[in-house]
C-alpha cells in the first residue's frame, strides 16, 4: 500500500513537471488570452474563441480564452503569467504597463478611428448647457479606472477651475447615464464616439432598449480631448517571435469578411493598427493633471 501511494505521488509530480515544461502554445500549455468583462461573458467567449481558432489555424499555437470577473483581475493576471494576452481598455493598459511591464501591440479601430472622446451629459430640460454650468452641481463619473468616464473629464474640469459640489462613481457607463436620466446626478461623464448610419454611438445607446427616450431626455453638453482606443496587450517577456506571428494573424483576421464580422460582434471593432507604449503617453500626462499615480489606482 505504501509503495502504491509513493508511486501515485511520483506520477502526480511527474505530470505537474511535464505541464510546467510544456512549450508555450501547445495543447498542454496553451497561450492564455483574456478579455475584460465589458459585456455578457458568454458572448465575448464565443467570439473570442473564433479569434483564437483563426490564430491557431495560421500559427499552430493553441489558446485558452477566458473572461475574468473584473477589469482588475485581468490586469493582475498580467503580472502573474495567468494570462499572456489581454484585450485591455485604455487606462487598464496604463495600469498593467505601470505595475507589470505589459506591452501594447495593437490599438483597436472603430469606424475608422483609433481614438475616442469622453462626453459630459445632462438632462435636456435642465439649465446645464455648458461645462461652466457644472460649477456647484452633482457629477457622476463611471469608475476611477475609466479614461473617458473619469480621468479625462475630471482633468478638463480641473484645468478650467470648475468645481462640482459633489462627485461619485456610478459603477459603469450605462449606470452614469441612468443616474442623470433618473435625476440622481446633475451631470454624467461617459464615452463618446461619432454617429453612424444607425444614429448616435455614445454611451446612451447602451440603455436605449430599456429607455427609448434617452436620446431626447439626455443631451451632450461638452467633450474631452481625444483618447487612444483600447488595446491588445502582451505580458512582459512574451516571446517576440510568437508575438509577431499572432499580431500578423490578428491583422489578417480583421481584414477578412468573417473576421471583421466576428470583431464587430466581439467589441464593435473594425480593425487594428500597430501601437507602441509612447502612443499612450497622452494618457499619462492627463494623470498628472489630476494628480494621480497609476499604481495607486490599481491597488
Amino acid at each position: 500500500m505504501r509503495f502504491i501511494k509513493v508511486l501515485l505521488l511520483f506520477l502526480v509530480l511527474l505530470t505537474v513537471s511535464c505541464a510546467e515544461q510544456a512549450e508555450l502554445g501547445t495543447k498542454k500549455n496553451p497561450i492564455k488570452m483574456y478579455f475584460v468583462p465589458s459585456m455578457e461573458a458568454g458572448k465575448i467567449v464565443t467570439s473570442g474563441r473564433e479569434v483564437a481558432d483563426f490564430i491557431t489555424e495560421k500559427t499552430g499555437y493553441h489558446f485558452k480564452v477566458a473572461v475574468p470577473t473584473s477589469y482588475a483581475s485581468v490586469i493582475e493576471a498580467m503580472g502573474t503569467q495567468e494570462t499572456d494576452i489581454a484585450w485591455l481598455a485604455t487606462f487598464a493598459y496604463i495600469l498593467a504597463s505601470e505595475k507589470f511591464g505589459a506591452e501594447v501591440a495593437l490599438t483597436v479601430v472603430r469606424k475608422g478611428l483609433d481614438k475616442y472622446k469622453g462626453q459630459f451629459i445632462a438632462q435636456t430640460n435642465s439649465r446645464i448647457k455648458t461645462l461652466k454650468d457644472i460649477e456647484g452641481k452633482i457629477i457622476a463619473y463611471t469608475d476611477a479606472a475609466s479614461a473617458s468616464g473619469y480621468m479625462y473629464p475630471s482633468a478638463l474640469l480641473a484645468k478650467k477651475g470648475i468645481k462640482p459640489a459633489r462627485e461619485f462613481f456610478a459603477g459603469g457607463h450605462p449606470q452614469a447615464i441612468l443616474t442623470v436620466y433618473q435625476g440622481r446626478a446633475d451631470v454624467g461623464c461617459t464615452f463618446w464616439a461619432p454617429e453612424d448610419e444607425e444614429g448616435p454611438r455614445d454611451a446612451r445607446r447602451a440603455v436605449i432598449d430599456t429607455y427609448p427616450d434617452v436620446m431626447e431626455k439626455i443631451s451632450i453638453i461638452g467633450y474631452t480631448e481625444w483618447i487612444p482606443n483600447d488595446t491588445v496587450t502582451f505580458r512582459k517577456d512574451f516571446p517576440p517571435e510568437m508575438k509577431e506571428k499572432i499580431i500578423d494573424a490578428l491583422l489578417e483576421f480583421a481584414n477578412s469578411k468573417e473576421g471583421h464580422e466576428t470583431l464587430i460582434r466581439l467589441l464593435d471593432i473594425d480593425n487594428f493598427v500597430r501601437a507602441s507604449d509612447e502612443d499612450y503617453d497622452v494618457v499619462r500626462e492627463t494623470l498628472k493633471i489630476i494628480d494621480k499615480d497609476a499604481s495607486e489606482l490599481i491597488e
